[in-house]
């Protein structure tokens, strides 16, 4: 018997396939997500130790493969087929096949933790602009004083400065999408009439896939090429996009041709964006690109009087505590709005008891024990643990070698430096001897996989408890 009759899928095997896949996800509702998806795969057959599906568009093969290869062959391996592999093709008659096929498509891998945006055919699907998020709440230093500087000058003239596209990069939560917002109030503020568009990558994304589903490219096109400021968040997630790629490099030059602003946020500089067309890099490039950086301690402590004067009702809070808390918290300005809130609430609903230094640090002892950990951790503690785990060397982990035996335990380490340590991804970077944008990449390849593959994830986590830290840090 051949290769390919042994393999000739019995009957009921794909409804078997199906069942397991949806068995995966834990809820009804996701469970319900996903029954919309498998109509769009229009055929599927063995051959030669292979399983095809076909789907009808070029973006639907790329989300596809990267959503559903793994769960698939989990799958066929669970019910006997042990070396089968599982490709997506566009399907021969896609053009027939995709008229009649239902006008569902999917959005971003991370489908279940943010739905897709409604498509909306007189206007673009804007994200409400938060409130907070203006000039007058942004609190200026060292760290960040030449993006708010860059932001405020295309506030005032959008599409009339030599800073655009203005792109502004840096780590999780020092303040990106505030200062971008910022811009979008500010012009509404000045010109009520102006069209402005805040959204995030994956939600644009969304709204691409869902209008070449829906047949209605013509109209997303006209909606997202006519908005006077377009401010996109995350832009990093559109790596690997190439169709949609293609798309957003014409909307982006359309709205760059009729003097229209372009703002974008990204944890790395355009440079560094793995994944993304040279042709698109440039175009990010031509403007403005400005870095958020951690704050320093008198920034810290600025900010925190603020939320005070801003909170707290007017109650006064010793200045000693405030010191403490910008002594304590370092790694981004979000910890510190934790912190400080908590002590407020602590204030508000103990009005009558005296708020002390002793009782600041019991209240955030749990944050600064993380802290000092955070920050006592270091790289090549990470490296060495890993490196012991894997039974590799630290030469190997270094060398330039990628054989999958060592690319693993590398992108692991970078992961785990990514995740548990407060080091820039430059720092982390020349610990390993490469550039930022590997650890970046290597930390993201990491952080997919684990969604997918349950023994690599119970490593990282092994590993991750071996160095003292709570695996729930890696969610973070």
């Amino acid at each position: 018997m051949s290769k390919e009759t042994s393999l000739k899928a019995p009957e009921g095997l794909w409804e078997q396939v199906v069942e397991l896949v949806k068995s995966r996800f834990s809820t009804e509702n996701d469970r319900s997500k996903m029954e919309r998806y498998f109509p769009l795969f229009l055929s599927h057959e063995f051959k030669e130790n292979t399983l095809h599906i076909a789907v009808a568009e070029a973006l639907q093969v790329e989300w596809f493969t990267s959503l559903f290869t793994k769960p698939i062959e989990s799958a066929l391996q669970e019910l006997g087929h042990a070396d089968a592999k599982v490709v997506f093709d566009i399907a021969e008659s896609a053009q027939s096949a995709h008229a009649q096929k239902p006008t569902f498509a999917p959005p971003a891998a991370a489908f279940l933790k943010q739905s897709a945006a409604p498509v909306l055919m007189g206007m673009p699907s804007t994200l409400p602009l938060t409130e907070n998020y203006t000039f007058q709440n942004f609190v200026v230093g060292p760290s960040n004083s030449f993006a708010h500087a860059t932001a405020m000058a295309v506030a005032n003239g959008p599409g009339r400065t030599l800073n655009n596209p203005l792109f502004i990069y840096g780590g999780t939560g020092l303040g990106k999408t505030h200062l971008m917002q910022s811009i979008g109030h500010y012009v509404l503020k000045n010109n009520p009439s102006a069209s402005v568009c805040y959204i995030t990558s994956e939600t644009f994304l969304n709204e691409y896939v869902n209008a070449l589903a829906n047949n209605a490219m013509q109209a997303f096109r006209e909606r997202y090429r006519k908005v006077d400021v377009l401010l996109l968040d995350d832009v990093q997630f559109i790596a690997d996009k190439r169709q949609f790629q293609e798309e957003f490099f014409n909307t982006f030059s359309s709205l760059m041709t009729y003097r229209k602003q372009v703002v974008m946020t990204s944890d790395v500089a355009p440079k560094d964006l793995k994944g993304c067309e040279e042709r698109l890099i440039g175009r990010f490039q031509q403007g403005m690109a400005v870095e958020i950086e951690a704050p320093s301690y008198e920034t810290r402590l600025a900010i925190l009087k603020f939320k005070v004067k801003m909170q707290s009702s007017g109650r006064i809070i010793p200045e000693e505590i405030l010191k403490y808390i910008a002594e304590n918290i370092r790694s981004h300005v979000r910890a510190l709005e934790g912190a400080i809130s908590r002590v407020i609430t602590f204030m508000e609903l103990n009005a009558n008891f005296p708020m002390t230094l002793e009782i600041v640090q019991h209240l955030l002892k749990d944050s600064i024990e993380q802290e000092k950990t955070i920050k006592d951790l270091t790289v090549e503690e990470i490296i060495k643990v890993v490196t012991e785990f894997y039974n590799v060397t630290l030469s190997d982990i270094l060398s330039p070698q990628r054989t999958q035996t060592l690319v693993t335990p590398r992108q692991v380490a970078m992961f785990l430096s990514y995740k548990l340590t407060t080091r820039s991804l430059t720092e982390i970077g020349r610990s390993f001897g490469k550039t930022h944008a590997t650890v970046y990449h290597g930390a993201q390849t990491i952080q997919k996989r684990i969604d997918v593959e349950s023994d690599l994830r119970k490593a990282v986590e092994n590993i991750t408890s071996q160095l003292g830290r709570n695996p729930s840090e890696l969610t973070k």
